[in-house]
């Protein structure tokens, strides 16, 4: 199943990125240079490790992880985070958690296209990725 998530996908529209960020805490200058990046992302398989690369001008990210094993991430505004990553009805789904908190990104195909939907409280960003 993950098998279809496979590939470099660029992105293509986001909404609500600066919004979702300032829920995170994440600082101006940060949240302005991230919210111009158009980053790629790579997804790849290794037997039953799965790799998520992100890349842009801004940061480079990495994570390889088995499917609801839980792992520490280091996210790209500098997040020290417990993550989990499950496969549910077609979609990856990944919690993390720090200080308390918690958000979740959930990955799935519509039409061809990775949309990724990111929700922290009340707050939900969308990002729409096309193959590259």
């Amino acid at each position: 199943m993950c098998d279809l998530f496979v590939g470099t996908w660029k992105l293509i529209s986001s909404e609500n990125f600066e919004d979702y960020m300032r829920e995170l805490g994440v600082g101006f200058a940060t949240r302005k240079m991230a919210g111009v990046a158009k980053p790629n992302v790579i997804i790849s398989t290794n037997g039953d490790v799965i790799t998520i690369k992100t890349e842009s001008t801004f940061k480079n990210t990495e994570i390889s992880f088995k499917l609801g094993e839980e792992f520490e991430e280091t996210t790209a505004d500098d997040r020290k985070v417990k993550s989990i990553i499950t496969l549910d009805n077609g979609s990856l789904i990944q919690v993390q958690k720090w200080d308390g908190k918690e958000t979740t990104l959930i990955r799935k195909l519509v039409d061809g296209k990775l949309v990724v939907e990111c929700t922290m409280n009340n707050v939900t960003c969308t990002r729409v990725y096309e193959t590259a």
